[in-house]
């Protein structure tokens, strides 16, 4: 094959991806947890991920990893995610877990909740490691909650007089049961019931396949907050 022709078929298979309708997208939606917020410094603990179509929720289809780091865990992280030193000496590094987790990432869209900052972690070890960095498009459920109450959305969780609402506000707004809070797996299937209660508002709101919710989603709308006043520390 040519480069022309190879390129013809990108471009093709990129335009049929983009009118893919919302109910068809394959999405990941991930969770992190970490020593702290310092990319410098800091570094993952836990991975949890889980599969969706559209809306459907792939209960079965999950990756988990705890994650032995090389930074320390200090008593103020160890309070919110319950994962302590001891748990993670028998773990693996980060150079184990992160090859096969891009694999299982291979071909969707990502979605989390201020996924930037998961995001920034896992490309940063990818480097580190000479692999790869994720490419995936990625979709951030406060975006998307941000892009809906700009448009005066009618239902009372977009009525939050809360600049940005944590994942666990926006639980409690939409009904969600929360199980498991600040474990990566529970907080990646809180996010996927996010998505699912947003995306029929979307639908609502004109935004009907991947490039609208991807252009509606995108996380860089949410980088401002992530370094405001009262901080990312809430997310």
């Amino acid at each position: 094959m040519g480069f022309a022709e190879w390129w013809k078929r990108l471009v093709g298979r990129r335009s049929a991806e983009a009118k893919r309708p919302l109910e068809e997208i394959p999405f990941i939606v991930l969770d992190t947890e970490l020593t702290g917020l310092d990319e410098r410094r800091d570094d993952i603990v836990s991975i949890g991920a889980l599969r969706m179509r559209g809306g459907l929720i792939r209960v079965g289809d999950t990756f988990q990893a705890l994650v032995k780091p090389g930074a320390v865990l200090d008593g103020r992280t160890v309070v919110v995610h319950r994962i302590t030193p001891s748990q993670l000496e028998e773990m693996p590094p980060i150079d184990a877990v992160l090859p096969p987790f891009l694999d299982y990432l291979e071909g969707t869209i990502l979605v989390g909740h201020c996924i930037a900052i998961d995001l920034a972690f896992l490309n940063r070890d990818a480097r580190r490691l000479a692999l790869t960095p994720i490419r995936n498009r990625a979709v951030d459920t406060l975006a998307l909650y941000g892009w809906l109450r700009r448009r005066a959305t009618e239902h009372p969780a977009f009525a939050l007089e809360v600049t940005a609402p944590s994942l666990f506000d926006l639980a409690r707004a939409f009904e969600i049961q929360v199980e498991a809070a600040h474990s990566a797996i529970g907080d990646a299937y809180v996010t996927a019931q996010l998505l699912q209660r947003l995306l029929p508002f979307l639908a609502q709101a004109g935004i009907q396949d991947q490039a609208g919710l991807c252009r509606a989603g995108h996380p860089d709308r949410q980088l401002a907050n992530l370094t405001a006043s009262d901080g990312h520390q809430s997310f």
